[in-house]
């Protein structure tokens, strides 16, 4: 008996449509950026979206609430499994996953296949915030616990709020968007700086060199910006970078509570003394 052909799937947020789908094409994010007259229908209205964008970060919220510390790792969804990244992206998600880190990556093929794939052959938690497109990007088999997402700006921050470092593989225009958007908002301290590893050197040093040489030079960006990346084609040195830097936030961490419960401990003293005087005194 001939195999029945598997019909076409599309994700739209949390719904899977299979077969023809009757809903009009395009993304929802081109029908949020697209300046047109506002629609009598309800659910094209911008008030709509609001609500429908506020669910999808409730959602995004609930579901990694409790990952633990985690490492986002991108890169280029067009290499094949024979590409020397997408065997450097599985070695490097192993080797942090059996660190303790959660791997979080698009969700797609590519390097994120690859990130996904090491962080569960090692037994870690692997995640996968795939995003609505005009052309189909599935989630990749080794996804562990996926998310699909219309809004690219929700997807985002699920990636940074999740995250205590950020693994850049070679990729094109989405890969350099997320690089970027990472060291402007540690630039900006708008988040806490965190590892941003540049993995393969001879892909991104002819992009750093031009960062030196133009807006560098011309004073667009200060000479200590340039030291938020470490560049390097070195699993160890990769992942060496990562656990260094979270072992120096939980050894902070320890710290502050410390002094926290020494000020704590100080405080319930002197308010005792100070009751044990008011008794005496009565």
């Amino acid at each position: 008996m001939p195999r029945r052909k598997k019909e076409p799937e599309r994700r739209r947020g949390a719904v899977v449509v299979r077969g023809r789908s009757t809903a009009e094409g395009g993304t929802e994010d081109q029908k949020l950026l697209r300046s047109e007259g506002q629609s009598v229908d309800f659910q094209d209205t911008d008030t709509w979206r609001t609500l429908r964008i506020m669910g999808e970060f409730v959602e995004g919220f609930d579901a990694l609430a409790d990952i633990g510390p985690a490492v986002s790792i991108f890169g280029s969804a067009r290499i094949g499994r024979r590409n020397r990244y997408y065997g450097a992206a599985r070695r490097l998600a192993a080797a942090l996953a059996k660190q303790g880190f959660a791997i979080i990556t698009g969700g797609g093929p590519g390097v994120m296949e690859a990130a996904n794939r090491g962080a569960k052959e090692a037994g870690g938690v692997s995640i996968g915030c795939n995003i609505e497109l005009p052309f189909e990007q599935g989630l990749n088999e080794y996804v562990d616990l996926g998310m699909e997402f219309r809004y690219f700006f929700v997807r985002k921050v699920m990636f940074v709020k999740y995250a205590e470092a950020f693994v850049i593989f070679p990729g094109g225009f989405g890969t350099l968007d997320e690089l970027f958007e990472a060291l402007t908002l540690i630039q900006t301290g708008k988040v806490e700086h965190f590892p941003v590893v540049l993995y393969g050197r001879e892909y991104w040093e002819g992009m750093m060199q031009w960062i030196r040489e133009k807006p560098l030079y011309e004073e667009k960006i200060a000479p200590e910006d340039l030291r938020l990346v470490t560049i390097t084609s070195d699993i160890d040195e990769a992942c060496e970078a990562i656990t260094r830097h979270h072992r120096s936030r939980q050894q902070a961490q320890a710290q502050s509570d410390k002094e926290a419960a020494s000020r704590a401990a100080t405080k319930e003293a002197v308010q005792g003394a100070q009751a044990g005087k008011g008794a005496a005194r009565g």
